[in-house]
């Protein structure tokens, strides 16, 4: 009796270690989707889409049930006057993707130098981030290298990050990791201000970039959402909705790639 009993506890610790992983699917994160904006979705650029306070925000994320809401509440506690979603699927198998896949992608921060956007001015593809580091501290912005890929994934984690940008110079990004139930959320969020030639235009803390990635049914989900505060008078010189989607845009492609070589 003991024998058996000892057989089938064995049999079902074999089961769990060999059942398949429980994805969700995309329709189950966010069922209210419409069939134009799921087909963009699923297209090789993604679905882009861009709010202002002064419009009236349409969030797709607060429509959702399968998105933790304090995932959001990173950006809008902020109380931004411009806004970025951006929604796009990796196409790979999820069984072939874990966290920690994603993890160790997100913490390759050089590899975001020379990542390349499309510049109206320039009528071309030009770099985003011309450098990009990891650094000490706030305090101390001594560049250090990106770790070796880490073998486990920390509840929480917080670095700090240099990237030169091609239109605001130096700028200074503290960079948070959360593991959540189904998936992982980055933040990047300024802690110094952002300038544009030489003056101030976005005050600490007034820019804040997000990326939500779980892998899926379907492939690795990544749900982006940025936010940003600037006076009015700034807003007038610059397009704010492109902007911050450039950099959304570039973040993402960042993220995607580095998932893809993992």
């Amino acid at each position: 009796m003991i024998k058996k009993t000892f057989y089938i506890i064995l049999f079902f610790l074999i089961c769990a270690v060999y059942a398949p992983a429980q994805f969700r699917a995309f329709n189950d994160i966010f069922p209210n989707l419409s069939k134009d904006d799921r087909s963009e979705v699923f297209s090789e650029e993604g679905f882009v889409k861009t709010n202002t306070k002064k419009s009236g925000f349409d969030i797709i994320g607060e429509k959702t049930v399968g998105i933790d809401p304090s995932i959001l509440r990173k950006v809008l506690d902020m109380d931004p006057g411009y806004l970025v979603e951006s929604i796009s699927i990796i196409p790979e198998k999820p069984e072939n993707v874990t966290l920690l896949d994603i993890y160790n992608a997100l913490g390759k921060i050089r590899d975001l130098k020379g990542k390349l956007y499309s510049s109206f001015t320039r009528k071309q593809f030009v770099p985003l981030f011309e450098e990009a580091t990891r650094i000490t501290s706030e305090k101390n912005t001594t560049s250090i290298p990106d770790p070796p890929p880490s073998a486990s994934i920390p509840p929480e984690e917080t670095v700090f990050v240099k990237l030169k940008d091609v239109n605001f110079g130096n700028s200074y990004y503290r960079a948070e990791a959360k593991l959540y139930k189904n998936g992982l959320c980055y933040t990047l969020t300024n802690f110094k201000s952002l300038s544009y030639l030489f003056v101030p235009i976005i005050k600490e803390g007034n820019f804040i970039a997000l990326l939500y990635l779980e892998p899926i049914k379907e492939g690795v989900l990544i749900y982006g959402f940025a936010g940003v505060n600037i006076s009015d008078f700034f807003a007038s010189k610059i397009s704010v909705n492109s902007a911050i989607s450039k950099r959304l845009g570039v973040i993402t492609a960042w993220a995607a790639e580095g998932i893809q070589k993992e």
